[in-house]
């Protein structure tokens, strides 16, 4: 078993190597590999869900091997309740926008099957490392086949979309780095000059900096994943990406990219920094806020619906930052289940927009219009990822911020319930977005005669949709499937960060 995280991470890599003996003009042998590798990994992390303690709020699954041993640099892997879900996300929705994309990408498809490969590994990499460097090796080469999905396979500004992608993320890693390197020295100033990047030690060493250094580390990580989310003002380079990315870039950018972003903030940030997080915590809510507020609005006046899906992408991560920083359980736990609902129901709606551009070749709102009549099966499968996407009570999204609502609300260290009054305008607001967008797509007369000949949802489209839907309904029925996983890493985090506020800069054990 402690090869297992080795063995989930790696399965996509080993589907690259064997594309390269696939002949390229072999497009339905490639699309089948790509998809068995995928499949493949997401078996195996369904066998890690099922052996994973949920009452051990540790580290599980660990393997660490000495990698440089000059620098005291490992491969060093593992998981606890807090990355477990984001890992299940990714081997869920990885072999679905494959699936989404199979008739749709028409050149280069062996490249293309690489891509969404390499991007997988990359992302399974960054929620399992344990090692900072390793952790900054995984993050910054996911940068490289995204920007190749973008830039090749993407619309038609697809290269300045990809070029201002990378640009953005780099700017940001590029702090990281030097923040990591200093931890690493500070480390080894209390080691005996034994240099470090190991998780583990310093979730235990980063606190007892001095608060004045404690900003400026907060702040070089924050902002690396603050990009990443993306949180106003940090948010411009995503309309550009999504709205130029390939359908399956979409899907994987909205359902786990993003959550990248959030993830660093709750296993980096917040508990490396915990003097510096109570100092600017505020801020960064209010920042959560405004981007839940904001980005609502502007979905709401936008007249591309992949347009309006992206901008809704930065109000619902609005929601999750504003959970973690909330630093209640609910809060924290809202959090978590919120950035795996965003990924399914974000991650679909971008698939529904993808199934409308492929039949009619726009994503104009204006160009759609009574089309239920002609595909009903399509227009039931919209409507429950819509109600899902604005939180209807039943469906997944309701959990997740009802959760993160009242985590806010009770915060002692907000100071105040506006926070959570303002956020919940935002439910209401992405009613009226949502809502507004699917009537006008799908209900009224049809005006443009290429509607009326639509063809209704393809049984592909069908398998693509429905294991989507199912999680959709079983997270808003029953939770605690997915809640127990993380309930007891999340008690241990905020139990940490409570005995910082508490001005005990004594060591603490987290996360063995």
């Amino acid at each position: 078993m402690e090869h297992i995280l080795t063995a989930i991470v790696f399965t996509p890599l080993l589907g690259v190597l064997a594309l390269f003996f696939i002949n390229r003009e072999n497009a339905n042998l490639i699309k089948t590999l790509g998809m068995a590798f995928s499949l493949l990994a997401f078996v195996i992390s369904v066998f890690l869900f099922l052996k994973f303690d949920g009452t051990n709020p540790n580290m599980q699954f660990v393997f660490k091997i000495l990698w440089i041993e000059s620098l005291n640099i490992s491969y060093n892997v593992g998981v606890d309740g807090i990355s477990l879900l984001l890992v299940m996300l990714t081997t869920f929705l990885t072999p679905l926008a494959l699936l989404s994309s199979w008739n749709s990408i028409n050149k280069s498809i062996r490249n293309y099957v690489m891509m969404m490969l390499l991007l997988e590994v990359g992302m399974l990499g960054v929620f399992v490392s344990l090692d900072l460097f390793l952790f900054y090796v995984f993050w910054e080469a996911m940068l490289i086949p995204m920007y190749f999905i973008i830039g090749i396979w993407g619309g038609e500004n697809r290269i300045y979309a990809a070029i201002k992608f990378f640009i953005y993320t780099m700017f940001g890693s590029l702090l990281m780095l030097v923040a990591i390197i200093w931890l690493g020295y500070y480390a080894s100033t209390l080691n005996g000059g034994k240099f470090t990047t190991d998780v583990i030690e310093l979730f235990n060493i980063a606190p007892t900096i001095p608060l004045a250094i404690q900003t400026w580390m907060f702040f070089a990580f924050g902002l690396s994943f603050a990009i990443k989310v993306p949180m106003f003002p940090f948010h411009t380079w995503l309309p550009d990406a999504h709205v130029e990315a390939p359908t399956a870039g979409s899907v994987i950018l909205a359902g786990v990219l993003l959550k990248m972003g959030t993830y660093g903030l709750l296993r980096f940030a917040i508990p490396f920094f915990p003097q510096a997080t109570f100092e600017y915590l505020p801020y960064v809510a209010g920042l959560a806020v405004i981007g839940i507020i904001y980005g609502a609005l502007v979905a709401m006046v936008q007249p591309d619906i992949k347009k309006l899906v992206a901008y809704s992408s930065v109000s619902h991560l609005g929601f999750v930052v504003l959970g973690l920083f909330a630093l209640t359980e609910e809060g924290v736990q809202g959090g978590i289940i919120q950035m795996v609902n965003h990924g399914l129901s974000t991650g679909a709606l971008f698939i529904i927009v993808g199934m409308l551009y492929d039949r009619r070749h726009t994503r104009l709102i204006s160009e759609y219009g009574g089309i239920s009549k002609v595909m009903p099966v399509f227009a039931t499968m919209f409507m429950i990822v819509s109600l899902s996407s604005i939180g209807l009570p039943g469906l997944n999204g309701f959990i997740g911020e009802f959760l993160i609502l009242i985590g806010a609300f009770k915060s002692d260290y907000l100071g105040t319930p506006a926070f959570s009054i303002l956020a919940a305008t935002g439910v209401i607001l992405a009613a009226v977005y949502i809502l507004w967008m699917f009537k006008r797509v799908m209900y009224g007369k049809i005006t443009n005669p290429e509607n009326e000949h639509l063809k209704d949802v393809s049984k592909r489209e069908i398998a693509v949709l429905v294991p989507i839907i199912i999680f959709i309904v079983w997270i808003g029925v029953y939770p605690s499937t997915f809640l127990n996983k993380s309930a007891a890493s999340t008690k241990q985090l905020i139990e940490k960060i409570e005995h910082y506020k508490s001005g005990n800069q004594a060591a603490t054990t987290v996360g063995k």
